[in-house]
C-alpha cells in the first residue's frame, strides 16, 4: 500500500488530546481541513464525556477507504464487510481516563459518504458525527443494551449540537430488537 505518512503532529492544549490523523484514501481531501473538523468533533465529544483523559493523550485516526476497513472489521471483528467507523481502545473503560493512549478510529470514505447521501446529511456533519461516536467508545461507551444506546445517542446529540449540527436521530427510532442506534451503521453477524 502506498500509505501517506501521518500529519504532522500539532502540540497538544492544556485538556486537549495529541492527535495523529493518517490518511490512506485521497478522497478525504474533498471534505475541506480534516484536522480542523476532527479537533473540532473530539472537543465537543471530550466536552460531554463523564470520562476526561489525560492532558495530551493520544488518539490515532486512520482515513480509509470501504476495501481497506473491510479487511480490518474482518481481522479484527470477525465481521467481512465495510462499515463507516471502527473503535479500538488503548485501555479497558475503568483505566482510560490514566492512560496516554486513548486508541484508534478507523473511518471508511465511500461508506461515510454513501451514508451522508442517503440520509441527506453533509459529508462533513456524518464524518463529526462518526468521529465523536468513534472517541465515545473510546471513553468506554457502548451502545449494547438499550439504555446504553439511549445515553450514548443523547451524549451525541449534546456534543453535535456544541457544533452547530442537527441531531442526527431526530424522527428515529432506536431499534429494540438489538438495542442499537438506527443510523450509526454497526456490523451484525
Amino acid at each position: 500500500m502506498n500509505d501517506r505518512p501521518p500529519t504532522r503532529r500539532q502540540a497538544p492544549r492544556p485538556e486537549s488530546l495529541s492527535i495523529a490523523i493518517r490518511t490512506q484514501s485521497r478522497r478525504w481531501r474533498e471534505l475541506g481541513d480534516l484536522r480542523e473538523r476532527v479537533t473540532k468533533a473530539t472537543e465537543a465529544a471530550l466536552a460531554v464525556s463523564e470520562v476526561k483523559p489525560l492532558a495530551g493523550a493520544e488518539l490515532s485516526l486512520l482515513m480509509t477507504d470501504d476495501k481497506r476497513i473491510r479487511i480490518v472489521n474482518r481481522d479484527w471483528r470477525g465481521f467481512d464487510k465495510a462499515t463507516n467507523v471502527l473503535s479500538f481502545p488503548a485501555a479497558p473503560p475503568e483505566r482510560i481516563a490514566a492512560s496516554p493512549v486513548l486508541g484508534d478510529i478507523v473511518l471508511a470514505y465511500e461508506t461515510v459518504l454513501r451514508e451522508a447521501e442517503s440520509e441527506g446529511k453533509s459529508p462533513g456533519d456524518h464524518l463529526s458525527h462518526l468521529v465523536i461516536h468513534g472517541l465515545l467508545h473510546l471513553l468506554g461507551e457502548d451502545h449494547e443494551t438499550e439504555s446504553e444506546a439511549i445515553r450514548m445517542e443523547g451524549l451525541e446529540i449534546a456534543a453535535l449540537a456544541r457544533l452547530g449540527i442537527a441531531d442526527p436521530y431526530a424522527g428515529a427510532e432506536l431499534d429494540t430488537a438489538t438495542s442499537k442506534q438506527p443510523r450509526i451503521d454497526h456490523p451484525t453477524p
